[in-house]
């Protein structure tokens, strides 16, 4: 009688779980079946169509990732079926890919409008607008290591300096560097017991998460595409960042350099109001440079324009050393027909401030005056963005 009880409890407990992994994807009608063996391996079938075998495996990659949020799953495995499966799988059954064999890619090959559109939202379908935030800046580079987050935190605090008020958000999950740039290492973000969503960390004046926050410093993040959008939707939907009546004045995303899924989710999926892309003088960063541009035409994103960071080294006679090039960010701008925002030249002051935790922009004058102008550049353009009047913002030397 007694081992029937825990046969029972388990067979509750795994048909609960599965259950758990269904509500994570929405019980869509392509979910044919989910089944769950002792050990929280998880199983999943997955009505897909073989004349579409990319938007399949697009299918299976978002639900594997779903799955594996919910806790108790150990593993998930995908089975792949154009007919209707009337038993869920031996839990020893392999995944059945539906994925052609792979082309070989050649120089000039280029993605097709319809694969930039894969997953993005219907033409006629607007992006939803997050209650609490006026706009959002997508601060992005398509090359690692230009000074994309030194950008960030600066142009976030000098804005917030003027009286404006502002959310930054640490997308780059692999490399988040925005808690140690603001001196926030150890905060941790709590949890409204009430309402149940973040309470972000606030820092010189901004409302701030990262996944720094919620991870530890020296462990490496081993996380696939699904898994980092549903952080970085979590961060960006499930947080007090402020309320209709008091909604921030802009909210502004540090994105991973690159322009591979997380990119193109935000740009898709995110109402994002404008992007800033940076960049170094030097031609092996411009060229990534013209591809991020490129994407966010794609996706309909407006571009405000480019921000050259390490633009000269200026030593203590007054001569200006062009260490990284010279004049490459405003060609580039010109040639994408966009304005060239600023010039940011490498100051020892804003290194110093970065590992600090103490932005430049609030505490070095030379620092101060140039974000202190794109911030008010940047306010500027985002307000002939928005069609509603926006506050006038007024900045102060």
């Amino acid at each position: 009688m007694g081992s029937q009880k825990v046969f029972g409890s388990k067979e509750k407990a795994r048909r609960k779980l599965a259950d758990k992994v269904a509500e994570s994807l929405g019980q869509p009608a392509w979910l044919e079946s989910v089944s769950v063996d002792a050990e929280g391996r998880t199983i999943l079938v997955i009505l897909a169509d073989p004349a579409s075998p990319e938007a399949a495996e697009a299918r299976r990659i978002e639900a594997e990732g779903k799955a594996e949020l919910v806790s108790g799953v150990k593993s998930v495995t995908t089975v792949l079926t154009a007919e209707r499966a009337s038993t869920p799988p031996p839990a020893g059954d392999k995944e059945i890919g539906l994925t052609p064999a792979p082309k070989r890619v050649r120089k000039g090959a280029r993605l097709s409008d319809e694969a930039m559109q894969q997953g993005a939202p219907a033409a006629n379908a607007a992006k939803s607008s997050i209650p609490g935030i006026s706009r959002i800046l997508v601060v992005a580079s398509a090359k690692g290591g230009v000074g994309k987050s030194t950008v960030s935190v600066n142009l976030a605090a000098a804005m917030a300096k003027v009286g404006m008020k502002v959310g930054l958000m640490d997308a780059d999950i692999y490399g988040p560097s925005i808690p140690t740039m603001l001196g926030t290492q150890d905060a941790e973000p709590e949890t409204n017991p009430e309402t149940g969503r973040l309470q972000p960390v606030e820092a010189h004046g901004l409302k701030t998460l990262s996944i720094g926050y919620l991870s530890d410093p020296d462990a490496p993040m081993i996380w696939r595409g699904p898994i980092v959008m549903s952080a970085i939707t979590q961060m960006l939907n499930d947080a007090d960042w402020g309320t209709p009546e008091d909604p921030l004045d802009v909210l502004i995303i540090d994105t991973p350099p690159g322009t591979g899924d997380a990119q193109l989710t935000i740009a898709q999926k995110v109402p994002v109001t404008a992007a800033l892309i940076v960049t170094t003088p030097q031609e092996v960063a411009l060229a990534d440079v013209r591809r991020g541009a490129a994407m966010f035409t794609k996706t309909a994103v407006p571009v405000l324009g480019l921000v050259e960071t390490m633009s000269w080294f200026e030593d203590p006679a007054g001569n200006r050393h062009y260490l990284m090039g010279q004049g490459g960010g405003a060609a580039t701008a010109s040639a994408l027909g966009l304005p060239l925002l600023a010039q940011m030249p490498m100051l020892q002051a804003i290194r110093e401030g970065g590992d600090a935790g103490k932005p430049a922009s609030l505490v070095d004058d030379t620092a101060g005056k140039l974000f202190h102008e794109l911030a008010r550049r940047v306010a500027v353009e985002l307000d002939t963005l928005v069609s509603k009047p926006a506050p006038e913002i007024v900045f102060e030397d």
